[in-house]
């Protein structure tokens, strides 16, 4: 599990409440895959968590138009990317459900993957439309 602190704040109030949003779905996840509940709970926190993180990326890339954030056409490619591999995790657990490589798999992949983009590519896309008085 990742739990949120002071240090994943971009300073961005919207940016930081959804993100502390995610962390919660997540480890809402999380517990559900380690503590044995129903696959159709799972299948539901999964459900969630995806559109969430849809929606989130949708704001941060408006926001980064609205202000002309130079890095738009890469942090859209990461967000995308992520999407599909999100995408590709969902099929996943469809077909296969809740074994322990997919356990294993989302804590790696998904919690290591918010981690990483809030710390570095959202910092510096806060920063910018910051400079840029948006909000």
């Amino acid at each position: 599990m990742y739990r949120w602190d002071s240090s994943l704040e971009t300073g961005h109030e919207k940016i930081d409440n959804q993100h502390r949003q995610l962390f919660a779905i997540y480890n809402d996840l999380v517990e559900a895959l380690t503590k044995g509940k129903s696959r159709d709970e799972i299948s539901k926190t999964i459900e969630f968590l995806s559109s969430y993180v849809f929606i989130h990326f949708q704001m941060e890339e408006d926001l980064q138009r609205d202000s002309g954030y130079t890095d738009y056409p890469r942090h859209k490619r990461l967000h995308d990317e992520f999407k599909a591999t999100a995408n590709g995790l969902i099929k996943k657990f469809n077909e296969e459900g809740p074994s322990d490589e997919f356990i294993a798999t989302i804590t790696r992949v998904v919690g290591n993957w918010m981690f990483n983009h809030i710390k570095g590519d959202d910092f510096r896309m806060a920063t910018f439309i910051k400079s840029k008085g948006a909000t």
